[in-house]
């Protein structure tokens, strides 16, 4: 099979009038399939029901240390939901106050608690002229829409398979007062499936910012969300790290189990150094009594402890192995033989990051949507929706039915082929609507021999 890079202009034609025919029947179809965000499917939902047997109107609803879970207090959280986040955190519970169901909105809080009030007695960044943020790209869009919408200036930093390139995070936050954070999906990130290497933790936590007030963002969205059982990443934990460092307070780490049981009834959780979280619950305690201790307590008696919470892991991974390994065999079936794109192939998490021939992604999810699949916007994987190469497009495998993945990407990778091969015509200099009018010549032609 050529490489379309291989092929002659009136071979691409003849690719183009194929994958078109090929196209016109997906949207005939009707098809309504949506990959847009990293959703669990119902069956993985299904996996969490049992919640909500674990409490009822006959329980006991008092914590070990006698506390009324029905009633006011407990800041920070129940101490047995503190264990159970800590094992999954890998962080003492000490370390830890439990949230609500978001850990979306716990960056989004901290962000706004450092704009309005500053962190731990520094200038509150809206007196300041200027705050920046780095961000790791391709990344986490809703990350980015937090930042964007306090009018933080954000800078991207190029992904790696390691991680961030970490020459360049150096650079920055050693040499600009300005930047005050960077964004991180350490383990399985969000859109690549990378992993940081041991290396990159340790640079992390060896920074030697120029700001007082900088502080790590650090994201462990998906700690113990394997496709595997024996072939796992590993991440060295960021916090003792730091402590060994001599930096202690230099971050702030995230997780929940938003996709872990219900990504709307969860908890989320933060873990960070005796400093912070000093200077976190001094503001928090103006701002609520308590989350909510009834689901967090539900949460424990659930699992029983984090062994219970890595079994119903893998119950998890059961579900969306096949739905991944479905992908990347689509993409290497229709993709890679033509020499056309690379994606990545994750132990882990909930997605694959494509790379399409720059000055391609817009049109293949344009096209895409047109056919009846809704994908990620192209571009949403960059700082305000701008990929500079028009190439990264993030997948997204786990809500559709095995069988409604398989269409989806069928459309895709027709789609990919088909804007592909116009893009060659056109830098060859061919007209692509003379292209367009000969397929529906041939078409027409073909409807009369039918007839």
């Amino acid at each position: 099979m050529k490489k379309y890079l291989e092929m002659s202009k009136e071979e691409l034609e003849q690719e183009v009038v194929k994958l078109k025919a090929q196209y016109k029947k997906y949207q005939d179809m009707d098809l309504t399939l949506n990959m847009a965000r990293g959703k669990p499917c119902h069956e993985q939902l299904d996996l969490s029901m049992g919640m909500m047997d674990a409490l009822n109107s006959d329980a006991d609803l008092s914590c070990e240390d006698g506390t009324d879970c029905r009633n006011y207090g407990v800041l920070t959280g129940i101490h047995e939901a503190k264990v159970l986040i800590g094992a999954m955190m890998e962080n003492k519970p000490e370390n830890i106050i439990i949230y609500g169901n978001s850990s979306l909105n716990v960056m989004y809080d901290t962000v706004s608690r450092a704009y309005t009030h500053g962190i731990m007695g520094n200038t509150p960044w809206c007196k300041l002229d200027k705050v920046k943020f780095l961000c790791p790209v391709p990344g986490y869009d809703r990350h980015f829409a937090i930042t964007e919408y306090f009018g933080i200036e954000m800078i991207n930093v190029p992904m790696t398979p390691q991680g961030p390139d970490m020459d360049m995070v150096e650079k920055f936050v050693s040499s600009d007062e300005a930047i005050k954070g960077i964004w991180c999906v350490p383990k399985y990130s969000n859109p690549q499936g990378y992993s940081y290497s041991d290396e990159t933790v340790r640079r992390f936590a060896r920074l030697k910012p120029a700001a007082k007030d900088f502080r790590i963002f650090w994201d462990n969205a998906y700690g113990i969300h394997h496709l595997y059982d024996k072939d796992q990443d590993y991440l060295i934990e960021i916090l003792a790290e730091c402590k060994k460092a001599g930096n202690p307070d230099l971050v702030y780490k995230f997780a929940s189990t938003s996709k872990i049981t219900f990504p709307g009834s969860g908890i989320a959780a933060l873990a960070t150094s005796p400093n912070n979280m000093e200077d976190i619950t001094a503001q928090l305690q103006n701002q609520t009594i308590g989350h909510d201790k009834v689901n967090q307590l539900r949460h424990v008696r659930f699992f029983g402890d984090i062994e219970g919470m890595k079994a119903h892991m893998r119950k998890h991974a059961d579900i969306i192995r096949p739905k991944f390994e479905a992908t990347l065999e689509i993409l290497e079936r229709d993709l890679a033989p033509l020499g056309i794109g690379e994606w990545t192939k994750p132990k882990g998490g909930y997605f694959i990051s494509f790379d399409a021939p720059e000055g391609c992604a817009k049109a293949i999810v344009d096209r895409a949507k047109k056919a009846g699949v809704t994908m990620t916007n192209a571009g949403a994987t960059y700082p305000y929706g701008k990929d500079p190469k028009d190439s990264n497009i993030r997948i997204a495998p786990t809500f559709p039915s095995l069988g409604e993945l398989r269409n989806a990407m069928d459309i895709f990778t027709v789609c990919t082929r088909l804007v592909y091969a116009i893009k060659l015509l056109d830098k060859m200099g061919e007209n692509i609507s003379l292209t367009e009018n000969r397929y529906e010549e041939n078409m027409k032609k073909a409807s009369k021999a039918k007839k």
